[in-house]
Order: structure tokens, then C-alpha cells, then sequence
């Protein structure tokens, strides 16, 4: 009996030791090392508009189809609902795909008023997390004339504006360079005086 005491005095005691260190010490610690070391990725990458939180800059936002002002991200495979974020599960051979690629590539091949073969591939196929915000830049070079026009910009003003979205330095020399939509989307908001023109 007596070594069983000793036993469960010890388990208790590493019971408790180990409740401080992991429930207590090592969580401030990442805490306080993420707030310290990138505090806008431990946020929740947060992006604002007039000084107020607008939206994440890790997701996309929707884009009215009527909207011309905007760019538009990559289609949506979970109808941009991010408590079910997720591909299609869709595979290459699947008429489905095929079809829903074709009817998106004719779209957009329509809205932009260019050829269906100068349509990127971005522009036609889901992430895998269904609310990517990033698009290529030859897609956001394909929008930027229609936006441009619709909202009442030059068209150099825009296309520095998707420099400016643009990644950069080690983001893309990990892969290949990408605009995101959201502040893209954020920052011609604030060239219409405020109106992001997203929402879901």
C-alpha cells in the first residue's frame, strides 16, 4: 500500500507539473513568440478598411457577378462558405468536371470579351481549400481592363495596384507569383471611396 501511495503522489505531482508547463507556460510562450515574430499571420492575417478589420488577406471573398469594379478570384467549390472549406473532390476524368470547366472557361471568356483559349487556368478551376484568395497574374492582367473601365480608373492605376498585390521577395520564390484578390479588392475599394464591393 505504501507503494502505491508513493505511486500516485509521484503521478499526481507530474500531473500537475506538466498541466503548468503544457496548459499554461507553453501556450503564452507561442503566444507571445507569434505576437513577437509575425503578430499579422498570428492574427488571422487581418486586413482593414478605415482603421476597422475588412477581412483576412488568407481568404477570398465573393465578388457579385454584376460587379464589374472588382476582380473576381478563383471559382468556389464550397459556394464560399468557410465552416465547409474543401475541394470539389471531382476527379480529371469526371464528366462533371469537364463540363462545369467548360461552362466557367465561356464565362469568363465572355465577361473579359477575350478568346476561350486565353482564359488561365485559375480562372476556371477551385482551389483545394474552395476560398483561396490568390490568382495568377496573367489573371489579374486579364481582368484589369474590364475593371479599370467599370470603375472609372486608369488602367495604369489598376495594374499598380496589382503590383502592389502581388507577392513578393520569399512568398514567391517558394512558387510562383500571385495577386491576391482580397486586398487587390480592398484597395480599389478605397479608390471608389470605401465600397469594397465583396461580401458573401
Amino acid at each position: 500500500m505504501t507503494a502505491y501511495l508513493r505511486q500516485a503522489r509521484v503521478a499526481l505531482i507530474l500531473l500537475a507539473l506538466l498541466t503548468v508547463i503544457l496548459g499554461g507556460i507553453y501556450p503564452v510562450a507561442v503566444f507571445a513568440l507569434g505576437q513577437g515574430i509575425a503578430p499579422a499571420q498570428a492574427n488571422g492575417s487581418v486586413v482593414k478598411a478605415d482603421g476597422a478589420p475588412a477581412a483576412s488577406s488568407l481568404i477570398a471573398q465573393q465578388v457579385p457577378e454584376k460587379d464589374s469594379r472588382f476582380f473576381f478570384p478563383r471559382p468556389s467549390a464550397v459556394k464560399w462558405d468557410p465552416a465547409s472549406s474543401g475541394a470539389s473532390n471531382l476527379g480529371p476524368s469526371d464528366p462533371a468536371l469537364a463540363s462545369g470547366v467548360a461552362k466557367t472557361r465561356a464565362a469568363v471568356a465572355a465577361r473579359e470579351g477575350v478568346p476561350e483559349s486565353a482564359v488561365p487556368e485559375d480562372a476556371v478551376s477551385a482551389s483545394a481549400s474552395g476560398l483561396d484568395p490568390d490568382i495568377s497574374p496573367a489573371y489579374a492582367a486579364l481582368q484589369a481592363p474590364r475593371v479599370a473601365k467599370a470603375a472609372r480608373l486608369s488602367l495604369a492605376d489598376v495594374q499598380q495596384l496589382i503590383r502592389e498585390a502581388t507577392t513578393t521577395g520569399v512568398e514567391s520564390a517558394l512558387g510562383q507569383e500571385s495577386v491576391n484578390t482580397t486586398t487587390l479588392n480592398l484597395a480599389i475599394g478605397a479608390r471608389l471611396g470605401g465600397s469594397s464591393g465583396t461580401g458573401r
